[in-house]
C-alpha cells in the first residue's frame, strides 16, 4: 500500500509563522508541495527565504495581530482569494507569561488566553465554516504543550490554555470528523524556541530539563515538521483528536 504525504495542490495557513516552531512547520509543508498563508505580527522574511530555497510551494504573507478576533476572517479570506481554496490551518501562534500564580495579573491572563485559545477557536471555526460550505476536507492541526498533559511552574495561564487547547482538540473531532474535517494536535517538548530563551538561559533549569529528555538535547524546530506534514496530509485520514507529542521522550520518563 502506498500511503501518500504529499501536500502538492493543497493550500495551509500557519499562523506565528515568523521563526520558531511555526517557521518549521510552514518550511515543511512547503517542502511537502503544500502553497503556504504565513501569518504572523512580524517579518516573514526569513520563512519565505527558506520556502523559495527549498523551490517547492509558494507562499503568502498576511499581517495580523491574533490578540484580538478581528483579523480571523480575513485570513481564512486572503487565503482563499490567493489559491482558490484553503485545506490545512494550522494553529500555532502563541504567547507566555512567567510569574508565580500567586502574583499573576489578571491582564497576562488574559492576554495568553485571548492568543492561544480564544482566537484559536474562532480561527478554526472560520476555517471550517468555508470547508463546509464547499464540502471540502480539511485538516486542521492545533500547537498544543506538554503543559497539555502536565501543570509545570510559574505559567498558570500558558498551562490553562494550553490544556484548553486539548480538550478544545477532541471536541471539534467529535463534531467535525464526520464531515470530512480531521482536527489533531502535536504537543511538542522543549524546543529551542524564543518562548524558551528564559529557561535555557537559567543554568539550573536547564540542566534539570536536560536531565529528564531521553534524547539528551532540546528539540530543534526543524525536528517537528514531519509530524506536521503528517497529520496535514492523506496519510492520517483516519486519525482524529489525538495530542501527539514531539518530546524527545519526556513524557516517557
Amino acid at each position: 500500500m502506498t500511503i501518500s504525504f504529499d501536500l502538492s495542490g493543497k493550500t495551509a495557513i500557519v499562523t506565528g509563522a515568523n521563526t520558531g516552531l511555526g517557521q518549521a512547520i510552514a518550511v515543511a509543508l512547503a517542502g511537502a508541495g503544500a502553497d503556504v498563508a504565513l501569518v504572523g505580527r512580524s517579518s516573514m522574511e526569513e520563512t519565505e527565504t527558506a520556502i523559495s530555497a527549498q523551490g517547492r510551494g509558494k507562499c503568502l504573507t498576511i499581517q495580523a495581530d491574533l490578540s484580538t478576533v478581528a483579523p480571523v476572517q480575513g485570513v481564512i479570506d486572503q487565503t482563499v482569494a490567493w489559491a482558490g481554496r484553503a485545506d490545512i490551518l494550522v494553529n500555532n501562534a502563541g504567547i507566555i507569561r512567567r510569574a508565580d500564580a500567586v502574583d499573576f495579573t489578571e491582564a497576562d491572563w488574559d492576554a495568553v488566553m485571548d492568543v492561544n485559545l480564544k482566537t484559536v477557536f474562532f480561527l478554526s471555526q472560520a476555517f471550517a465554516r468555508q470547508l463546509l460550505g464547499k464540502s471540502q476536507p480539511g485538516k486542521i492541526i492545533n500547537i498544543a504543550s506538554l503543559l497539555s498533559f502536565q501543570g509545570g511552574i510559574r505559567i498558570p495561564s500558558y498551562t490553562a490554555s494550553k490544556s484548553g487547547l486539548a480538550g478544545l482538540t477532541r471536541l471539534l473531532a467529535c463534531e467535525w470528523a464526520g464531515k470530512g474535517i480531521n482536527v489533531n494536535a502535536i504537543a511538542p517538548g522543549y524546543f529551542e524556541t524564543n518562548n524558551t530563551e528564559a529557561l535555557r538561559n537559567d543554568p539550573d533549569r536547564n540542566s534539570s530539563i536536560l536531565g529528564r529528555i531521553p534524547a539528551g538535547h532540546w528539540g530543534r524546530p526543524e525536528e517537528l515538521g514531519g509530524a506536521a506534514v503528517f497529520l496535514a496530509s492523506a496519510a492520517s485520514d483516519y486519525v482524529h483528536g489525538i495530542v501527539l507529542p514531539v518530546d524527545g521522550g519526556w513524557l516517557a520518563r
